[in-house]
């Protein structure tokens, strides 16, 4: 990256979400001179969660932000998957091949890490609003003044929302998520549960052509990650907010009395960390309107089938925000980005294949026929680097000098 110092304007930026496009995104901002503020609606950053994926062209972009050494002394090292007939009983335990790491492997790491790390590599740089959120959004031509839930008002020269696939910000510049949602079929329940099987750096998957259960030991501690996943034709809008309602849909879907799937069932509907969602992706024919643009999940989730959310939110933090610097017209920015972004994002979202995977079977045939296979093999084969991971190359965003040094 060649540093040069074309001096520019600082310009304040608002940024909607603290989880990972949002420090992100701040931690380039702030790099290029922008004054940054991030507003969450939580009172801190969030940890816990599922392992999540860092591939490909994120692996770069991560790199460039010095933290890809952190990142490897995070990986999750899985050494087992054992994978249970709809009885219970053991179809196959499977050794998985240890993934080479570093600039050309992929990382597995906890979400609650990653958002830490980010959290950290910014928490002294920029401004953070916790246990607030955005209210309401005025954009005039000198500036979007943002009244906060609060109360309080403040003009930035632009906001950027990072808040998810429920994304608050979307909804007030562009209305109803309803009008960007597309159903993948399938919903599902994380959680974190007691460790009474022992399990150690390995995972267990139990499947019926429409439902899968998995435990998932990140190491050896007291506690696994519970995973319940089921197909459903209608999207449960109405259960997103209501946590009861949550329990109750994931209930009904997992009445079964064989493996773990009781005991599993028990401690989600108890669980303090549930996490409950659709299987889904947002497609959108804009990620920008006037000075508020979209990042990350909030304008291109391609759902967890693809394990690409984390690595396309890191990928569009670093390019939205070397846009902005690179053109001092945010229209043209915008514009921009999304020239850069969308081939790439439209290749990841393809990978969902509309919620039918290899080991997500939706029928019973195509579930004996992958136990089958299951059966003749002794480690998981390692997965072959793929194209599409890599598909963009990140461009290079010249470093300006601001009135106030970039870190």
């Amino acid at each position: 990256m060649t540093e040069t110092h074309r001096p520019v304007p600082k310009r304040s930026v608002l940024v909607s979400g603290a989880s990972i496009a949002g420090p992100a995104i701040a931690y380039w901002l702030h790099r290029y001179g922008f004054d940054v503020t991030i507003v969450e609606k939580a009172g801190t950053v969030r940890g816990g969660g599922y392992p999540i994926d860092i591939r490909g062209t994120a692996l770069e972009a991560v790199r460039r932000m010095g933290l890809l050494p952190q990142l490897q002394k995070a990986h999750v090292n899985t050494h087992r998957i054992t994978f249970v007939d709809t009885d219970g009983s053991t179809i196959a335990a499977l050794r998985t091949e240890t993934m080479g790491i570093g600039a050309d492997g992929d990382l597995e790491v906890q979400r609650g890490d990653l958002t830490e790390i980010l959290y950290d590599a910014v928490r002294d740089s920029v401004e953070f609003l916790f246990e607030d959120s955005i209210a309401a959004l005025d954009d005039r031509p000198g500036g979007i003044e943002v009244t906060f839930r609060g109360g309080t008002r403040r003009t930035f020269d632009l906001v950027i929302g990072a808040d998810g696939i429920h994304s608050h910000t979307r909804r007030l510049i562009l209305g109803p998520e309803e009008r960007f949602h597309h159903y993948l079929g399938a919903c599902f329940a994380g959680f974190t549960l007691p460790n009474h099987l022992g399990l150690s750096h390995e995972g267990m998957l139990w499947n019926t052509p429409s439902r899968r259960a998995a435990l998932y030991a990140v190491g050896s501690g007291r506690h696994v990650f519970g995973l319940l996943n089921f197909r459903r034709s209608d999207l449960p809008f109405d259960a997103f907010r209501d946590l009861d309602a949550q329990r109750e849909l994931v209930a009904a879907a997992f009445p079964d009395d064989c493996w773990e799937i009781p005991r599993m069932v028990a401690e989600m509907r108890g669980a303090e960390d549930l996490f409950f969602d659709a299987v889904s992706q947002i497609r959108m024919s804009s990620w920008s309107l006037g000075r508020v643009a979209l990042v990350g999940d909030a304008a291109y989730a391609p759902s967890f089938l693809t394990g690409q959310g984390t690595s396309l939110a890191l990928v569009g933090a670093y390019v939205l925000a070397g846009e902005l610097v690179a053109r001092a017209d945010h229209a043209q920015a915008f514009d921009a980005y999304e020239r850069v972004m969308r081939p790439f994002v439209t290749l990841n979202q393809q990978l969902a294949n509309d919620g039918d995977t290899e080991l997500f079977p939706s029928n019973e045939q195509s579930l004996q026929e992958r136990n089958a296979a299951l059966r003749t093999l002794s480690a998981l084969p390692a997965d072959p680097p793929h194209a599409t991971f890599s598909a963009l190359t990140l461009p290079d965003y010249d470093l300006p000098t601001a009135s106030g040094s970039p870190s």
